[in-house]
């Protein structure tokens, strides 16, 4: 089995090296545009791999709070820079019509997180649904685990839509395992950092962890 894809999250300037760096053990990037700050095109332009804009909206744990349209023109600002792929939730306001501005010019991933729980596989399975009305290429859902067995319910979706192109992970410690696991059930991608304290969400893994235990599992 080819090892997983890995997605890179740079959520500051200084990651930009150590990112270059490990450039071989990574397939794309998450660009943070709400937690780089106004540098963010020189990063993403210093990029050996597609790229995916993120200006995560505050209520669904973004960075910054700036007001909607100041975000969603960093968006549009980021697939004239060559984004391969923009992030967006679907809580966003007016969200068909911002896909329709996209489309064409770049994947669209329509996101939604869940930062306090993990809710029942039916509920999040109207979450997917949702999401896929909206014209997403690529539907992320995100929760919280605060149990061993929400990962197996995360997991529960990723095989369900894993044909339709599906992200899905719990945060948190407890959700490590879908993390490891998701993009072995069917999910495109999975997310790491750097480093310890360089993460963009709880319980996220470092590359070097990933690619550690994707080894002893014998998937290289």
């Amino acid at each position: 089995m080819p090892s997983p894809d890995i997605c890179l999250c740079i959520t500051r300037t200084t990651d930009l090296t150590a990112a270059l760096a490990v450039k071989d053990l990574v397939s794309l990037y998450e660009v943070r545009i709400d937690l780089i700050g106004d540098a963010w095109p020189e990063v993403a332009a210093s990029l050996p791999h597609p790229w995916i804009a993120c200006n995560r909206l505050a209520a669904q744990g973004g960075g910054r709070d700036a007001p909607e349209e100041v975000r969603l023109d960093a968006l549009l600002r980021a697939v004239e820079l060559g984004a391969a792929t923009v992030d967006i939730e679907v809580e966003t306001p007016d969200v068909c019509s911002f896909i329709t501005a996209v489309k064409g010019r770049a994947t669209v991933l329509v996101s939604h997180h869940d930062l306090v729980k993990t809710d029942t596989e039916e509920a999040l399975v109207g979450v997917v649904e949702r999401q896929r009305s909206t014209g997403a290429d690529i539907c992320k859902l995100v929760t919280t685990a605060t149990s061993v067995e929400d990962n197996v319910t995360v997991l529960r979706i990723v095989r369900r839509y894993a044909a339709t192109g599906i992200v899905a992970f719990a945060m948190g410690p407890l959700g490590m395992t879908s993390r490891v696991l998701a993009p072995l059930a069917g999910a495109r991608f999975t997310y790491a950092s750097l480093a310890a304290g360089h993460e963009s969400a709880p319980g996220q893994l470092t590359v070097d962890q990933l690619r550690a235990m994707y080894s002893s599992m014998g998937v290289t």
